[in-house]
């Protein structure tokens, strides 16, 4: 098979699993903006039994493989329901998403936590002074500006969970890197298929970084 053929053929399939990654990869990087947000807080939390559960988490997720956590959801979770009765069969899509989303989720809380301890005890003074309530405070004053300070570090993670979703192949899920090996299997053309799979890696990333840097310039600029 030509080289033009081969690549041409395998592109579609190829860029089909490039839109299911990028699917997974937006989906996921949400609800870890979501759930990292919360255990930031928590870990600077005035109660002590909230910031050992969150820095539990943090360390759980950060200093485990993130491919052990895709089977423990994907098989593990289902195992354990179904020992105690509980018939359940979780979608390759479904755990996909809630893996990452718990992984990217914990490295989100520690870099908004710097975030918010660069801002010092200033902003909490006069907001105390005020007579604002906390909620309102984290809300509308400190939040805010520590995602600003946070972008350049909130960006690479963006660019991670891209990376990251190649792992999920490993459960079957077909995005981009499966989609690959699938193409491979059948033409027997490493090479060639992997380096486009790279490339076309390369390009979502290089694009998310883009964005990220525009959205920097933004803020700076206010």
């Amino acid at each position: 098979m030509m080289l033009f053929e081969l690549l041409a053929n395998s592109l579609p399939a190829l860029l089909h699993g490039a839109q299911l990654t990028v699917l997974l990869a937006v989906i996921s990087y949400m609800f870890a903006l979501v759930l990292g947000t919360f255990i930031a807080v928590g870990r600077l939390s005035n109660y002590r039994i909230i910031r050992f559960f969150c820095m539990v988490y943090v360390d759980f997720f950060r200093g485990t493989p993130l491919i052990v956590q895709i089977f423990m959801v994907y098989f593990g979770i289902p195992s354990i329901l179904q020992e105690i009765g509980i018939p359940f069969r979780f979608d390759r899509f479904y755990a996909a998403v809630l893996t990452l989303s718990c992984y990217i989720a914990a490295y989100i809380s520690e870099d908004l936590r710097t975030g918010v301890r660069s801002l010092g005890t200033g902003q909490w003074d006069a907001a105390r002074a005020l007579g604002l309530r906390p909620s309102y405070v984290w809300a509308f004053v400190i939040l805010p500006q520590a995602f600003r300070r946070a972008l350049p570090s909130l960006g690479n993670e963006a660019v991670g969970i891209l990376k990251d979703t190649s792992l999920v192949a490993i459960i079957g899920f077909e995005e981009l890197f499966r989609k690959g090996q699938l193409i491979v299997a059948n033409t027997y053309k490493p090479f060639e298929i992997y380096l486009l799979v790279a490339i076309i890696y390369l390009f979502l990333t290089m694009l998310t970084s883009f964005a990220n840097r525009f959205l920097e310039r933004r803020f700076q600029s206010r």
